[in-house]
């Protein structure tokens, strides 16, 4: 239930305002125009990212594209590159990008890879024999494979869907560097500029909102969906379409040009301004205490989220029940609060019922453990369901008590996955920018804070640097994930709740 306590403040706060107030909030003109902004932005990235990805996603999995190994960690890639990154490096390029377009293009490019490998694993797993009975039955190729093998990738599809709609909504950095009126740049220009907190609020809660119909919208396509298979035993792997030359050359010429896109540009970027530096030598001293603080700040709310994270993992995998389940979706539930909504809620709290916690390392911590909590749920939910509960029910029998009985069995068994499930959120927490802007001490900077006040000045030289080793750091969890998935094809990501 932690989860829930900013998002809870929050709701008070706006109730304590009034009802005219928040009507008068809601019904501004630029209330009205910033909802549809950032709802036109999230239909028009999520509708890219399926247009690109679901045929990246078929190349990769059921072709004889050539080195599709690699090709499958080229489209994972970019997933290591922040949307402020992307957005920086991009700008340093071409300085008049800028509005709805530029931040739909760059939302795209970093967002795809959040379709391509779930359809890429599910294409992988599918059962050919489906495709293979609509061709006997005189159906072509194509539409053998519209009817049989793309709906049953359609649950990894929309679920990768949602991901890209969630992160486009809760986007906070590249609509702020390209000067769109999003509600996470509306919302922090309120904070900081007249810390209007019932506008800010409001327009918070509305988010929350947006949020939280993606996900029920998410939900409801899964559940009307199943998946099938023809006969029994072992699945056979589906043989890979031999490509014409004319094909393999146009497949070859699609991924070349998107991963130029999401990664040569960027990249090229970086390393031309690292090159070109600035009129102010690098400082080798501050960017390695920019890292070490990242790093630091991150392991903190990663411990915090994995200490959270136990016995909400342990009980799902254990037990079902309608009360575990609803526990486990209030913890959830900050997959679907964007950080700008997670920090503001926290500024909020923190001044009116613990000001000495104001802007401390532990309150930043929190709002990592909150936003990224999910990850280690389900890392620790799914080693704990690989491990066989009569481990446990052995060592009671041998007069072991409860606690030591699961800390000498599953909880050393479970180790490694937890721990990737810590690495991960560790990783991901070193990304943030809004809630790291918000909530860090003062004086207290990181690779992100330090990359978003030179950008902010178009410094591009002196921010490139930071860039870099964000870069290098964020490329660790998109590695692993593609050789995660290479490794094992045949497997299938536990859903969440």
């Amino acid at each position: 239930m932690v989860s829930l306590i900013p998002l809870a403040y929050l709701i008070v706060r706006v109730a304590e305002a009034g009802l005219p107030r928040i009507l008068a909030s809601l019904l501004r003109p630029r209330t009205l125009e910033t909802i549809a902004t950032s709802v036109s932005l999230v239909a028009v990235v999520v509708t890219a990212c399926l247009l690109i990805g679901i045929p990246t996603a078929w190349i990769v999995a059921r072709t004889t594209v050539p080195l599709r190994a690699l090709w499958i960690v080229l489209v994972a890639l970019p997933l290591a590159i922040p949307s402020y990154v992307a957005a920086y490096a991009w700008l340093a390029q071409f300085p008049s990008m800028s509005g709805f377009w530029a931040a739909a293009l760059i939302l795209t490019l970093v967002s795809t890879p959040y379709v391509v490998l779930p359809v890429t694993a599910s294409f992988r797993s599918s059962d050919p024999a489906l495709e293979e009975v609509a061709r006997s039955l005189g159906r072509g190729p194509v539409r053998a494979f519209l009817t049989t093998t793309l709906p049953q990738a359609w649950p990894a599809a929309a679920g990768g869907a949602l991901l890209v709609a969630l992160y486009v909504l809760s986007d906070f950095g590249a609509v702020a560097l390209l000067r769109v009126d999003a509600f996470t740049r509306v919302i922090y220009a309120s904070y900081r500029a007249s810390f209007d907190r019932v506008s800010a609020a409001v327009l918070a809660l509305v988010l929350v909102g947006l949020a939280a119909l993606l996900v029920l919208a998410e939900r409801r396509v899964r559940g009307r969906t199943r998946r099938w298979r023809v006969a029994t035993g072992t699945q056979r792997t589906a043989t890979p379409v031999a490509l014409s030359p004319w094909a393999t050359a146009g497949a070859l010429a699609w991924l070349v040009a998107l991963t130029a896109l999401a990664l040569g540009v960027p990249l090229v970027s970086l390393v031309m301004r690292m090159l070109e530096g600035s009129r102010n030598p690098l400082s080798w001293t501050e960017l390695a205490i920019a890292a070490l603080t990242s790093i630091g700040v991150a392991t903190a709310g990663a411990i915090l989220a994995v200490l959270l994270a136990l016995p909400v993992g342990v009980l799902a995998a254990r037990y079902r029940t309608r009360g575990v389940r609803t526990i486990e979706t209030a913890a959830y539930s900050g997959h679907a609060l964007p950080a700008v909504v997670v920090g503001l809620s926290l500024v909020f709290l923190t001044l009116a019922v613990f000001p000495a916690a104001y802007q401390t390392v532990f309150i930043l911590a929190f709002a990592y453990a909150v936003l990224f909590l999910p990850k280690a749920i389900g890392a620790t939910r799914s080693a704990t369901a690989s491990v066989s509960p009569v481990l446990e029910q052995t060592a009671r029998t041998l007069g072991r008590g409860p606690l030591r009985a699961w800390t000498g069995t599953t909880l050393r068994l479970t180790l490694p996955g937890i721990a990737a499930g810590g690495l991960l959120v560790l990783l991901t927490a070193m990304k943030e920018l809004p809630a790291t802007l918000m909530l860090r001490p003062t004086g207290l900077d990181t690779l992100a804070t330090e990359l978003w006040s030179r950008t902010e000045i178009a410094a591009y030289g002196s921010a490139a640097p930071y860039a870099i080793a964000l870069v290098v750091l964020a490329a660790v969890p998109a590695w692993l994930l593609s050789r995660a998935m290479l490794a094992s094809p045949g497997s299938e990501s536990e859903e969440t709740p």
